[in-house]
């Protein structure tokens, strides 16, 4: 099948590799023209702009947007006057769902049909495959379906579950038609708000070993600080990449995620090239946001997303402010900056 390919960064070159490695013919644009000669020396097709990609593609056309979500509607623009009734474009980045519901209705009035992907599989993709959340016209999914199915990982080594699989269930395969336009990417924002909470379950799990030798530490007995009651208690030193070696291996918590953890801890116990300062590209906020208008609690994801904001500093002024107070009704005293306790 043909398919035309806008975006080849971390996750869009390789979606185009694996794609070409099935016998898909992909015809690749990328604002940066090394990523398009990369592709086109692993079999796809390199043009040199959005009308040239589409010059190159036989009708019906299908483009999928592999882009930030805040450069979609300006691709959409150049992209759209270009194409005609009965082609499709696909935004398979991170955007909103409700921007979904509104370029679907503006592209209808063309003719061009609009879905929706959520892509899963980060850089490992191109070897394990990719997790695909789609929403769209069932005729453009079904159309489609080669494309899904082969950037999909397969059944692999993971058996189905008890009632699934069978015909038509392509769940099993790690591809899934969700529903209509934005169901796709409405799949893929409550997928990531679920990764934020699990990155943060892991993180803060970690960080309370790596503390456990607190009662090995030299701590002032002062006013500001509450005392360790039983330092006894709190004398191990775990050598917590040996830990995460450990948990990988028949344990409950085991997962992708502990996986990619216990090699940045293996190469870089106290992974100091991080800063931790954890960035936010949306689906959290928007998972949080549609868990407030559907009244549904979501304690775990909220608190994994503030923390994100409070890593980037946001929370320095409230913290400034709670030491004002302190210090204005009962004489506190700050403690030295580094100070752990």
């Amino acid at each position: 099948m043909q398919l035309g390919l806008i975006g080849l960064g971390r996750m869009g070159l390789n979606m185009g590799k694996r794609l070409t490695r099935a016998g898909h013919q992909v015809v690749g644009f990328n604002q940066e023209p090394a990523a398009t000669q990369e592709l086109a020396a692993a079999g796809g097709t390199a043009a040199s702009s959005l009308a040239d990609l589409v010059s190159k593609l036989g009708a019906p056309r299908h483009v999928w947007l592999m882009i930030p979500a805040g450069a979609v509607d300006a691709a959409i623009a150049e992209l759209a006057p270009l194409l005609s009734p009965g082609d499709t474009i696909i935004d398979g980045g991170n955007s909103y769902y409700r921007d979904d519901l509104r370029r679907s209705k503006e592209l209808a009035a063309r003719g061009i049909q609009y879905m929706d992907c959520g892509v899963s599989g980060g850089v490992w993709g191109l070897e394990r495959g990719y997790c695909v959340m789609i929403g769209g016209p069932t005729d453009a999914v079904r159309r489609l379906d080669p494309v899904f199915r082969a950037l999909a990982p397969g059944v692999g080594t993971i058996p189905a579950t008890p009632g699934r699989g069978g015909e038509g269930d392509t769940s099993t395969l790690g591809y899934l038609h969700c529903g209509p336009v934005g169901a796709g990417h409405f799949v893929k924002m409550v997928h990531n708000g679920i990764e934020y909470a699990l990155m943060a379950a892991y993180a803060e799990g970690f960080n309370i070993l790596r503390h456990a030798n607190m009662g090995s530490e030299q701590v002032s007995t002062d006013a500001e600080t509450t005392p360790l009651r039983e330092p006894d208690a709190y004398r191990y030193d775990f050598d917590v990449a040996r830990i995460a070696e450990l948990w990988r291996r028949g344990s409950v918590v085991s997962s992708w995620l502990l996986d990619l953890t216990s090699v940045a801890l293996a190469e870089d116990p106290a992974l100091a090239r991080f800063g931790g300062r954890v960035s936010d590209s949306g689906e959290g906020r928007w998972t949080v946001l549609a868990a407030v208008e559907e009244g549904v609690p979501a304690h775990v994801i909220s608190a994994a997303l503030f923390d994100r904001f409070e890593s980037r500093g946001n929370a320095d002024f409230a913290n400034k402010m709670l030491s004002a107070m302190r210090h204005a009704f009962g004489g506190h005293h700050e403690k030295a900056a580094g100070s752990r306790h």
